[in-house]
Parts: C-alpha cells; sequence; structure tokens
C-alpha cells in the first residue's frame, strides 16, 4: 500500500514547534483554531483556558506585540488595535456611556477631536473642549458625570506638554480617567503611566513601528480592565492583523535606537529654524523659550520629541512653494518614519476643524510640522536651508 503525503512529511502544527527556540517569532495569520471540542472551544472563549479561536477575538502575534508594548509603558495589560484612532474609540466604547461627560484637550489630534466630540455626541456623550495646560480652565470643566479627561502628551502639531501629574489629580478628585494620547512622545520620551495616568495610547502606525508599512494602534492600563476592553474590541471589530504585528514587534527592536537618534536631530535642527530669517516661530520642547521647557525637563526622560513644528514667514503660496521646493524631504501626511517628513496640518491632520478653530490653536496656513528621521541632522538642515533660500515673503 503506498503511503500517503501526510505520513512522508507530517504538516507541522503550532504544538510540533518549539517556540522557545525560535530567535525571531513566526507570523500566525489563521483566522479560525480547530478545537478539540465544545467544552474546549467554550472555554476558551471564555478567557479560562489559554489559546486562540477567532482571529478576531485574539491572535499570537497581538498577543506577543502587546506584551512587548506594556512592558515598555510597565502597564498591567495592554492591546493591540486596528489603528491609533481604534484604540482612542476602544477607549471611549469601553468606559464612556450614554449620558457621561468628557473633557478633552483642545490641542488633540484632530480625528480625536471628531471622534470624542462629533461622533460621541450622536451617542448621548456630552464633550468640553479645553486647554488642559490650563489647570483651573480644567477644573472648571470637569463636571459631576465626567467620565474621561483626554490629551497628549505633546500635542499635535503645536507640541504643548501636558502636565499628567495635575490632570491626574483633577481626575483621582472627580473619579474620572485619565487617557494620554502617547504618540508623539513613545515610551521612550514620557511613560504616562507612572506619572499617574489610568490609560495610555500610542498609533503604533507611528514611531513605535517606525518604518511606515503598518497601520495599528496600542491601549494600555494600570487596573484589571482588559476583558472589558477585549470585548469591546471584539464586539466592534477594532483589532488588529497578525502581520501588522509581526512588523511592528520587528520595529520595536529599534524603538530606542530610532528614537535616540530623531530627538537629538530635532533638537539640532529646532535650534538651526530658530535663527533663521525665513521663520516667524519655532515650537520645540526642548528650546528652553518653549512654554512647556521645564515641565518637559522634569517630565519626560531627557529627550524632547521627534517633531518640531514651525512658521514661516510666507503665506498660504509661499507656504505651498516651499513645500514643493523642498524636495529632498518627502511631503508626507504623518509622521514618525526612519525618514524624515513634512506635514502642513491645516491641510491635513487638522483639516476638519474651521479656519477659526484651527486660528484658536494656533495652526495658520504657514504652519509646517517637521517629523525627523534617523538621518544626519546636518542632511535635513542642508535641505531645509535650501528650500527656505528661494522662500520668498509673503
Amino acid at each position: 500500500m503506498p503511503k500517503r503525503p501526510e505520513d512522508i512529511c507530517p504538516e507541522p502544527t503550532l504544538q510540533s514547534v518549539n517556540a522557545d527556540s525560535l530567535l525571531n517569532p513566526g507570523i500566525y495569520p489563521a483566522a479560525v483554531y480547530r478545537c478539540a471540542d465544545p467544552d474546549e472551544a467554550l472555554a476558551l472563549l471564555e478567557g479560562r483556558q489559554p489559546g486562540y479561536v477567532y482571529q478576531r477575538d485574539g491572535h499570537p502575534n497581538a498577543d506577543a506585540l502587546s506584551a512587548k508594548c506594556a512592558r515598555l509603558h510597565q502597564a498591567e495589560w495592554a492591546v493591540v488595535t486596528s489603528s491609533g484612532m481604534s484604540a482612542m474609540a476602544s477607549a471611549l466604547l469601553a468606559f464612556v456611556q450614554h449620558g457621561d461627560h468628557l473633557v478633552v484637550s483642545d490641542g488633540v489630534y484632530g480625528h480625536s477631536i471628531n471622534l470624542l466630540r462629533t461622533e460621541a455626541s450622536r451617542m448621548g456623550i456630552d464633550t468640553t473642549l479645553v486647554d488642559t495646560n490650563d489647570v483651573e480652565a480644567t477644573i472648571a470643566a470637569v463636571r459631576s458625570n465626567t467620565k474621561m479627561i483626554v490629551a497628549e502628551t505633546i500635542s499635535n502639531p503645536l507640541l504643548r506638554v501636558a502636565n499628567i501629574k495635575a490632570l491626574a489629580e483633577i481626575a483621582r478628585d472627580t473619579d474620572a480617567k485619565l487617557l494620554i494620547d502617547n504618540t508623539f512622545a513613545t515610551p521612550i520620551v514620557c511613560q504616562p503611566l507612572l506619572h499617574g495616568a489610568d490609560l495610555v495610547l500610542e498609533s503604533i502606525s507611528k514611531m513605535m513601528n517606525g518604518h511606515g508599512d503598518v497601520m495599528l494602534g496600542m491601549l494600555a492600563g494600570r487596573s484589571d480592565e482588559l476583558a472589558r476592553v477585549r470585548r469591546v474590541m471584539s464586539v466592534w471589530g477594532l483589532t488588529s492583523s497578525p502581520f501588522d504585528c509581526w512588523l511592528a514587534a520587528r520595529g520595536l527592536a529599534t524603538l530606542p535606537l530610532r528614537m535616540q537618534q530623531a530627538c537629538i536631530s530635532a533638537l539640532e535642527i529646532a535650534r538651526f529654524l530658530s535663527g533663521h530669517d525665513k521663520i516667524d516661530e519655532v515650537v520645540y520642547p526642548g528650546l528652553p523659550n518653549h512654554p512647556d521647557y521645564q515641565l518637559a525637563v522634569d517630565q519626560f526622560r531627557g529627550q524632547f520629541g521627534c517633531v518640531v513644528t514651525f512658521r514661516l514667514a510666507a503665506d498660504a503660496d509661499g507656504t505651498a512653494d516651499f513645500i514643493r521646493t523642498c524636495q529632498a524631504i518627502p511631503f508626507c501626511p504623518s509622521l514618525g518614519d526612519v525618514s524624515t517628513t513634512l506635514s502642513h496640518p491645516a491641510s491635513t491632520s487638522h483639516r476638519s476643524l474651521s479656519e477659526e478653530e484651527q486660528a484658536a490653536l494656533g495652526i495658520g496656513p504657514n504652519s509646517i510640522r517637521l517629523s525627523v528621521g534617523t538621518e544626519p541632522a546636518n542632511s535635513i538642515v542642508d535641505a531645509l536651508d535650501k528650500a527656505l533660500s528661494q522662500l520668498s515673503e509673503g
């Protein structure tokens, strides 16, 4: 009787792989996993037994990446979501409900404002936007039904630094949760949970992954709320893909090196721009003239982030010409890649806000956000200097 193919070369299974012997983890793209019987399936789905049933409920690559993120933030738990916005949505859906109130920094990412104000209002959730750098104004904005305060460690794009300890005290006094979006800082610059935040969010798509090839988010926390967050993620379909998780886990291996180089270069570039006659203003937390410089020194881990925001001495047309002229630095409406990129907040990240709202935040048609990569600083300075030399004042 001829041998069957499976007898000659048995198909490997997860159980047959010695995971401890793998230097690099594998990719597990399975949408569904085999169960021995209904009892095992129920135990897996209820979390009484470790393992996997359906990718939307969890998979090995997400768990591996979550564990790395939790260690980086010294969190009790972490989850990986399909994007930074889905991480924000997970926090909203898990901890806020109809009739509740949010206090949100008016300096957060434009889509975060859309979610936490416009979309949340459709669910019967009220939102107050406030300058969370103003402690008294933040206290005044809090109500008896406030369930969450939301701010960014370093705001997008004006780079204001949140006083996390002060906001945490306000949240504790009102029995609200403090959620900090740490995307511009990463855990290399700041670990918000250690300063009193209840929840921390990262857009892994940005500096955490650092290679511009994944779309993922992360939510981590201190208290035992993992089951609730995972339930929300599964029901609303906010979970991640195995391949993106695998790529991001690989990106995390170089995060400290990438952020160190980018932060060093960002400070050097900010100093160069500060002395240029074609620049009206430079904003960077590592400059002594930044309004939150001392807070950044006290709260951060010796670095100040890889984003520099500046205003050109030009009008809208001149700003567009500068972007077109600066060919050595790609114009990309995102950040956190290994390559340095330019962005224009008024037409990209904050385009959903009115001109009046943009102006109130300090965003103008001549505002540029520079995301510094890992190139030598002098190459970026040379590219900026060349483009600025061709700039006509508006």
